[in-house]
């Protein structure tokens, strides 16, 4: 998280898209005055609310956000873009992101890149690898500017301004 996120300020109104079992939402709830974890697993956003009372946990599907316009300050997906089952969906979560954010609002994130452990680790799970060459532009087609993609061997990680 902290090669992600960084000394990022992310402001009062944070949302956490697919939060998974919370792994994260603990470090991110520090972060923010409010917290809003959207969790599309019905089990997992119950788990994840009972262990953080504190933050709001919405059992949704991030491609179809239940969420205003221009509500947060910033977003964050971590490691979990690959879990959405096709390129166009992916595409659809991040335009939902992007309304969701203040004019001005920071996204930023993380995915896994391909490899063998990778697969292996999916064998019976939904991976739709992102392309983090292409993905500058995918996040400009979603209404972003100041976009930044910086990939490593087994990883990329991604800022973006709404």
């Amino acid at each position: 998280m902290p090669w992600v996120i960084g000394s990022s300020d992310l402001g009062d109104e944070l949302l956490e898209i697919g939060p998974g079992p919370g792994l994260t939402t603990e470090l991110l709830r520090a972060r923010t005055t409010h917290l809003t974890a959207v969790e599309i697993d019905s089990a997992l956003a119950s788990a994840v609310a009972s262990k953080f009372p504190d933050v709001e946990v919405v059992n949704a599907d991030a491609t179809e956000l239940p969420l205003p316009d221009a509500r947060f300050s910033a977003a964050v997906s971590l490691t979990m873009l690959h879990h959405v089952p096709s390129v166009e969906l992916q595409d659809k979560l991040l335009g939902e992101v992007h309304r969701v954010l203040r004019p001005g609002g920071l996204f930023v994130g993380s995915d896994s890149r391909e490899s063998m452990l990778f697969r292996l680790a999916h064998l019976f799970d939904t991976m739709v690898v992102v392309d983090p060459a292409a993905f500058p532009d995918r996040l400009t087609r979603a209404g972003f500017s100041d976009v930044r993609v910086d990939a490593v061997d087994r990883a990329f990680r991604f800022s973006a301004r709404a």
